[in-house]
């Protein structure tokens, strides 16, 4: 029999130390592809799940894209609660393994984000209802021809949602601006939240709703 689904009035567990631990010794082995030391604060979850399920469907379906640790990946399991479905693409096959081991209702997926529309078409998947992003800037590319962003919006159905934070220590960065210019253009509305300060380092949420066709 397949496990329980999650309880969501029982809150969902922290990312352990162990996790962390593996978190990082893997940002140590390829910093490029984990962009982070240490995987993102409770604080910064919460956000990015408010932002993401904020008026989702009841049973949406949600793509959770390098997912790390788990550190947004358990947060929206426990929202959702058994419902829709959730799939969680990470390429580092050590971070896709402990993923699969501690979340038994998500789909984890070790693949390179870039291969979104793939992964969808062979799932069955015409378009998702939510995408969260937990992505560096090597990963999204923003202001690039293969940036990440425009191949997201085009996966997403029509009402669709892009979550994504940003470091505000990096906002004047020439890729922080591209960012926010190409979610500008490809969303007909973007939303960013007040500074999360219980982050290390603090950090704003990008919601992108609507893409355009």
């Amino acid at each position: 029999m397949p496990p329980d689904p999650p309880d969501p009035d029982e809150a969902p567990r922290e990312v352990s130390l162990a996790d962390r631990a593996v978190f990082a010794a893997q940002f140590v082995r390829a910093p490029l592809a984990t962009a982070s030391v240490w995987p993102s604060s409770t604080a910064l979850a919460r956000a990015m799940a408010e932002a993401a399920l904020r008026s989702a469907r009841p049973s949406p379906v949600v793509v959770e894209l390098g997912a790390g640790s788990g550190a947004f990946t358990g947060l929206l399991a426990h929202r959702l609660a058994g419902r829709g479905r959730q799939l969680a693409v990470e390429i580092n096959p050590v971070l896709a393994h402990r993923l699969a081991e501690r979340f038994a209702h998500v789909e984890v997926v070790p693949a390179d984000v870039a291969e979104l529309p793939a992964l969808l078409a062979l799932r069955g998947i015409a378009g998702a209802d939510v995408v969260v992003s937990g992505l560096g800037w090597s990963a999204t590319r923003p202001g690039r021809e293969d940036a990440l962003v425009p191949g997201v919006a085009r996966a997403l159905t029509d009402d669709g949602v892009l979550v994504q934070f940003a470091y505000c220590a990096t906002s004047w960065a020439a890729p922080a601006r591209a960012l926010r210019a190409e979610l500008g253009e490809c969303f007909e509305q973007v939303e960013t939240s007040s500074v999360v300060w219980r982050n290390l380092p603090p950090a704003v949420v990008h919601r992108a709703s609507r893409p355009r066709r």
